[in-house]
């Protein structure tokens, strides 16, 4: 038996683990479905206003049940009137609603995170000398080795910065800004090399390379003799609404004295419903399916959000890591706005387009719709937010109504922190499917939670149910809470000077 038990010790986890359940995302989801008892779920709306079954438009219909939930009132009725009682009381009970019904749980067992820097480059952005560095968070999967996440971060900072800069971090492509390119003597030195290296391989190419002297295997980059772009003019500097040409929001970033940092979601978490078998999800369930409290993408994208936020506080001196922000356009909107609320160490966010799941009032009936993530993306949410898409189930059937939670108090969750609400105009393609009415009714709704815990908040008044949009390129950025609708398409760029100027403002920084 001893000798059983030992050989059973000496086996690698790799050899007796067994391998992760292979759904496509129409089985993941039906067996979802299963295990909630769903037998069948309400289409979502099309997004094309052609189609018989397209989305409402109508503001005269798009408030079914208008009454939000009441983010300062306990579950037993009592009127939430201090901070102390926001903190201790509401606040926990907004959080446990939102993480069984609409984003997930983080379950106990998430391994850490080993950090490795690939390489350190120096690049310019414009005229600024920058640090880039690429990175690599390991996740431990000693526990299921059958599964590898690898966390992809790119830190950019301002070389000559006189002390900590504050920095944005971005959902989106983990790579170099500009990387440095081999003068014309080294690329003479690769060629030379790489040459004999080619004619030692094959000596016919020998005839090639007397044919052609001056061919070159490394031509001379055209970034090497490029010139950086010219100062912008008076139509990039903030104050000047309707403007089109605006630099990249990394650009705007170096050029404000920010750092940034851009990390992959898909490094973290497959955005598709038959990676939830894989990824930090699917490690973590050693490759079984979710159960229906479990976490789903936003909330894992949330969780490698603040890995990387670990990271920069344990190894970069050159950032401020008590003025670190989340940033995102659209899902990664959605995920943004998750990270803010759930990972308190963020002191800011800019939340661009972000839509149902994001910003957008879950009860409203415009545009994108709860049934639009429970037949579609579902895998943004937990298992247990389908349950508001069913029309048939051993429950009985649900709504968006019935959730115990909406948008307003997931923006009210990241107070007294700064939030920045950003849409653009749906005339330059921020479709109007993605509500920017109903968002815009959220962040008010959000409000008396910021004003309790002593900060401003929009300055509109509280009245969600009849507040209108203020016109295109009007900002409103008096507050720890602030909105302004571009007049560009979905993106957040043209807002990028905006939020500069306002969290600049807001962190008392010149």
């Amino acid at each position: 038996m001893l000798l059983i038990v030992l050989l059973a010790l000496a086996l690698n986890p790799r050899d007796t683990a067994a391998p992760p359940v292979t759904f496509t995302a129409e089985q993941d989801h039906q067996n979802m479905m299963d295990q909630l008892g769903i037998k069948t779920l309400r289409p979502g709306p099309s997004g094309n206003e052609r189609d018989p079954n397209h989305a409402n438009y109508d503001e005269a219909l798009a408030n079914p049940c208008p009454d939000l939930p009441d983010a300062l009132r306990l579950k037993n009725g009592t009127p939430v009137t201090t901070p102390d009682a926001w903190w201790k009381l509401r606040r926990p009970e907004i959080l446990e609603d939102m993480e069984r019904e609409v984003y997930g749980r983080l379950p106990q067992n998430i391994p850490h995170v080993t950090w490795e820097t690939k390489w350190t480059d120096r690049e310019f952005i414009g005229f600024t000398p920058v640090i880039a560095k690429q990175l690599i968070g390991h996740v431990d999967n000693s526990a299921y080795p059958l599964i590898n996440v690898d966390i992809e971060m790119t830190v950019v900072l301002p070389a000559n910065a006189h002390g900590p800069v504050p920095l944005l971090m971005m959902f989106g492509p983990s790579r170099p800004p500009a990387p440095s390119q081999p003068n014309p003597a080294q690329l003479d030195e690769l060629n030379t090399v790489m040459k004999k290296l080619l004619v030692q391989q094959d000596p016919a190419l020998q005839k090639v390379f007397d044919e052609h002297p001056a061919y070159s295997l490394f031509p001379l980059s055209p970034l090497f003799n490029a010139r950086p772009p010219a100062t912008p003019g008076p139509v990039d500097q903030p104050g000047v609404p309707g403007v089109n040409n605006d630099p990249p929001s990394t650009d705007q970033l170096i050029a404000d004295g920010w750092g940034y940092a851009m990390i992959n979601p898909a490094s973290i978490q497959a955005d598709n419903g038959a990676g939830l078998t894989r990824g930090i999800i699917g490690l973590v369930n050693k490759g079984q399916p979710r159960k229906p409290d479990d976490w789903g993408a936003l909330r894992a994208w949330a969780w490698g959000a603040a890995r990387c936020l670990d990271y920069l506080e344990a190894n970069e001196p050159g950032v401020d890591t008590k003025h670190v922000g989340i940033e995102g356009v659209s899902r990664y909107g959605k995920a943004a706005l998750v990270t803010l609320a759930f990972e308190q160490r963020f002191a800011l966010g800019l939340i661009g387009s972000s839509g149902e799941g994001g910003a957008k009032l879950h009860r409203r009936n415009f545009g994108e719709a709860v049934e639009s993530l429970t037949g579609g993306e579902y895998y943004w949410m937990a298992g247990n937010f389908m349950k508001y898409g069913a029309s048939d189930a051993t429950f009985g059937r649900k709504t968006a109504c019935d959730l115990p939670v909406d948008a307003h108090e997931l923006i009210a969750l990241c107070a007294p922190r700064l939030v920045f609400v950003s849409y653009g105009w749906p005339d330059k393609g921020d479709a109007r499917w993605l509500d920017q009415q109903g968002s815009y009714m959220a962040a008010v709704a959000a409000g008396p939670v910021f004003r309790l815990l002593g900060v401003k908040d929009l300055g509109v008044g509280d009245d969600y149910k009849t507040v209108k949009m203020p016109p295109v390129n009007t900002p409103l950025l008096d507050g720890h809470l602030a909105w302004r609708q571009h007049d560009q398409g979905h993106q957040d760029q043209a807002n990028m000077k905006w939020f500069l100027k306002w969290a600049d403002a807001q962190m008392g920084r010149r």
